[in-house]
């Protein structure tokens, strides 16, 4: 082995180790997006079924999310039992704790007779 040559297969390494957990922190966002992607439509079922309940729409969506989505969420329906409702999720940055989006989800359950 060449004199000059010692030691590069631990500096490349070294060199590639950002962009290494760069991707790593992107493919962990694109996870916490699909989560929030997907937990929405269970959010906002759930919204709908307590306000055609009469129940608290707010609270049965925060039950449904973790913590970290369940703080940014928001639920905007009619109030009057008629089971039709629109939930906004956040999703939060991996870094940093910001919001970079928000997926809105709508939902509609058949009022119930009491």
């Amino acid at each position: 082995m060449a004199r000059g040559q010692r030691g590069q297969a631990a500096v490349e390494l070294v060199a590639l180790l950002p962009l290494v957990a760069l991707l790593g922190l992107l493919a962990w966002q694109a996870v916490v997006a699909g989560q929030a992607v997907w937990l929405s439509g269970a959010a906002a079922r759930a919204a709908a079924r307590a306000d055609a309940l009469g129940g608290d729409a707010q609270a049965a969506a925060r039950r449904v999310l973790p913590r970290s989505l369940a703080r940014g969420t928001r639920v905007v329906g009619e109030g009057d039992g008629a089971g039709d409702v629109t939930v906004r999720v956040a999703i939060p940055a991996v870094v940093g704790g910001v919001e970079l989006a928000a997926v809105r989800t709508r939902a509609r359950f058949a009022p119930q007779e009491g």
